[in-house]
């Protein structure tokens, strides 16, 4: 009970307070004095004068973990609810309430709540959204508090903004979180049918159309075979009538409406009109021709009897059955297929054979696995085969062919692609050049040399003769750079001449350059190079082919082979001498084996590294060339020496190492890779430790600088003559040889 306010009856307020402290409710800001403690007490704690007690959240207890904040923990969580709420309707006779579906969104992040309705189909109702995204404060007297996760479960009520909604159930995410917060969660709850609703689908299911009688729904073929035609090549057979012949027709069948067109081939200089279409594209008969039928004749449905007079007021009965109606049949394409003879308006049309996607189509719908072709077609005319004018002797033979092509000559076209790719680029000269002597008895040019430039970028081949001092001959240009041709070839005819290519060049050749018989027998370093990097154009430079050959040769002669290295090396040092290397090949090869592959293999089992050479150059010469091909697959590498390091003990034989490299086209000659596997670390059984190889070759990860490598690069000397000796092959290791002919037969 509360005293009055009278003189001598109030009491002090302040009886009792402990807290005297004064918020700080006002600031300035840019020389603006503003409220910045709108939501602060008073002093001692009191609220001010109209000020409300500030709306509470969502009680959700702490769990494990971080404490972030709650627009960081239920970012993107939303809790789901079914509901709906009655709505009264008046002044209609029809309907007294209506019971409308919703769906109410409870957004933990903020507590916010939105409610759609979804869209109901002729409902005549705005539906959609109902109330947008926001706290929704409590019902009166409670107004000054909002909505929490506290006040939502299934089976309540709950008054938004004086409309009631009835939660039925939720989903499966909300009803896990509640059950988690500690809530009971109900039963999900049965939604009351609308009546008005239920009045509609009964008078809906009551009314039966008049028309249409049967649905057609041409739409769905529409939709699954648009686009999709079957080809069947046929010929219509008309050498029955007068001046009739056979005529090569195309006909398409279209999968989207059933329709048909056929299309006539018409050959060159037949007589005829260029037009393709023979029938335009429609539903074909198979009945045609026939009588015209009279109006109203067929229709879409038949009247069975009539009831009344005829017009307003008469009722009529249709034809179920359609007994009196005019059926049509047309072409499908069940009756498509090879062999079959269709009647195309009174023309006989006999299929032949059909593409792909025709066969493909019957073999999955219907089975069939039969598409033998029927030959209507003779036989091609025989073509006559063009012939050429013989060469006149102006010009080049290509050039006067060009003016025998047209009316308007042209010039002969030339590779520009062969050109750009084979022209000098850097330090590849892309020229093969080559020591050569003339085939002769006479002693004044016996001793005359040649040096033979072929010019990949366009075939064609130059001859300089070198100055000697006191020969009595003057040296220089002794053919004009162009294209040679092959001997005994006749000069006025009608074919092209064969000219001398690059794969007709190897040391040990005999070439014939106009009436001058020439003998290559050497070639510079970067010629030998070149023909044994394109060992596929160049046969003479084809390793695997002369280990072949020298194979089928030397197979019965092991023994005479063995002690021929064994006589030659008493040291026992596993090398011998190029020129004891080239006897011995040529007395088990004879006349089979040429100059080249004698030197060919000699290079690719020469021993030219010396051992004075440290390991750091060797390495270093190696990762050059594998920055140079840009060779990186040091890991796949690895993996396979692994996998035949079968004991784990990492190493494995020299000659594995080899087959390896050789697999993975390691772009290292072959002697620099024994070289550098023969310094390597090795244990008592003669195996190499493989980590090593891999750690030397590894340009990426180990790379070797401030390495001193006197040898110069590979370039095109134009000063090379031929005349000074060849620098290269001196010893050839033949147990590797051996080796690689006769495995372990050799030993």
């Amino acid at each position: 009970m509360s005293l009055p306010f009278l003189p001598g009856n109030s009491f002090n307020p302040k009886l009792g307070r402990e807290k005297y402290h004064k918020s700080h409710h006002f600031d300035y800001c840019n020389d603006v004095s503003l409220l910045v403690g709108e939501h602060k007490p008073g002093i001692g704690g009191d609220r001010l004068l109209g000020q409300k007690a500030k709306p509470r959240q969502s009680n959700i207890p702490r769990g494990e973990g971080n404490a972030a904040p709650a627009w960081v923990a239920f970012d993107r969580q939303v809790l789901c609810f079914d509901a709906y709420f009655q709505e009264a309707v008046h002044e209609k006779r029809e309907e007294q309430y209506r019971i409308r579906k919703c769906r109410i969104y409870f957004y933990l992040e903020d507590d916010s709540i939105q409610v759609t309705e979804p869209q109901v189909t002729n409902s005549g109702i705005p539906q959609g959204t109902l109330i947008r995204r926001h706290r929704i404060p409590l019902p009166p007297p409670n107004d000054d508090q909002f909505y929490t996760v506290e006040d939502f479960n299934v089976g309540k009520e709950i008054n938004l903004y004086s409309r009631t909604f009835k939660i039925t159930s939720c989903d499966q995410f909300t009803y896990n979180f509640l059950r988690k917060l500690g809530v009971r969660v109900s039963l999900p709850a049965d939604t009351p049918d609308d009546p008005y609703t239920s009045h509609r689908k009964g008078m809906d299911e009551s009314q039966q159309p008049l028309r249409p009688y049967e649905k057609v729904d041409t739409l769905k073929q529409f939709l699954d075979h648009d686009r999709h035609v079957l080809r069947f090549y046929c010929y219509w057979d008309d050498t029955d009538n007068m001046f009739g012949d056979s005529r090569e027709m195309i006909l398409h069948y279209f999968l989207a409406d059933d329709t048909i067109e056929i299309r006539e081939v018409i050959p060159a200089n037949s007589g005829r009109d260029a037009a393709p279409m023979f029938l335009r594209r429609a539903r074909l008969p198979k009945s045609a021709p026939e009588s015209l039928r009279q109006p109203g004749e067929i229709t879409g449905r038949t009247v069975l009897n009539v009831f009344g007079p005829m017009g307003h007021g008469g009722r009529y009965i249709l034809d179920s059955l359609k007994t009196g109606a005019v059926v049509t049949d047309y072409y499908k394409d069940n009756d498509l297929q090879i062999g079959a003879v269709l009647n195309v308006w009174g023309r006989k049309f006999i299929l032949c054979d059909s593409d792909e996607f025709t066969k493909e189509y019957y073999r999955t719908k219907y089975g069939l696995d039969n598409f033998a072709p029927i030959a209507y077609k003779g036989g091609a005319a025989p073509r006559m085969e063009r012939q050429w004018p013989p060469y006149n002797g102006f010009g080049s033979e290509e050039d006067s062919l060009c003016s025998c092509m047209g009316l308007l000559p042209k010039p002969p076209r030339r590779d520009f692609i062969k050109f750009m790719e084979k022209d000098r680029h850097g330090l590849d000269s892309n020229v093969l050049r080559f020591v050569a002597r003339l085939d002769t008895t006479k002693p004044i040019d016996i001793d005359r040399r040649f040096i033979i430039s072929y010019f990949l970028s366009d075939d064609s081949i130059a001859v300089f003769e070198p100055p000697q001092r006191n020969s009595g001959i003057i040296g220089g240009k002794f053919l004009e750079r162009g294209r040679v041709k092959k001997p005994n070839q006749p000069r006025f005819s009608t074919t092209l001449s064969e000219y001398y290519m690059a794969s007709d060049l190897y040391v040990g050749s005999r070439v014939d350059f106009n009436s001058h018989i020439f003998i290559l027998t050497d070639a510079d370093e970067y010629a030998l190079r070149y023909m044994e990097k394109q060992s596929d154009e160049f046969p003479a430079a084809n390793i695997g082919a002369i280990v072949s050959k020298l194979k089928s040769y030397g197979q019965n002669n092991v023994e005479q082979v063995s002690e021929f290295f064994k006589r030659n090396d008493p040291d026992n040092q596993g090398k011998i001498r190029y020129e004891q290397f080239r006897n011995l090949l040529v007395q088990v090869g004879g006349s089979k084996l040429v100059e080249h592959e004698i030197m060919t293999l000699a290079r690719h089992f020469s021993d030219r590294q010396e051992e004075t050479i440290d390991i750091n150059v060797l390495a270093s010469i190696a990762q050059e060339q594998l920055r140079k091909d840009n060779f990186e697959n040091f890991v796949k590498l690895m993996e396979s020496f692994t996998h035949h390091d079968t004991d784990g003990s990492g190493y494995i034989h020299p000659e594995q190492i080899r087959q390896i490299c050789h697999a993975f086209h390691v772009p290292i000659p072959d002697d620099l890779l024994r070289t550098i596997i023969s310094r390597l670390e090795m244990n008592e059984q003669g195996q190499v430790n493989y980590a090593s190889v891999i750690r030397l070759l590894n340009w990426r990860e180990n790379p070797i600088t401030n390495v001193q490598y006197t040898q110069p690069p590979l370039t095109l000397d134009q000063s090379w003559t031929g005349n000074k000796p060849s620098e290269g092959i001196q010893y050839v290791n033949y147990v590797a040889l051996m080796q690689v002919l006769f495995g372990s037969q050799s030993s």
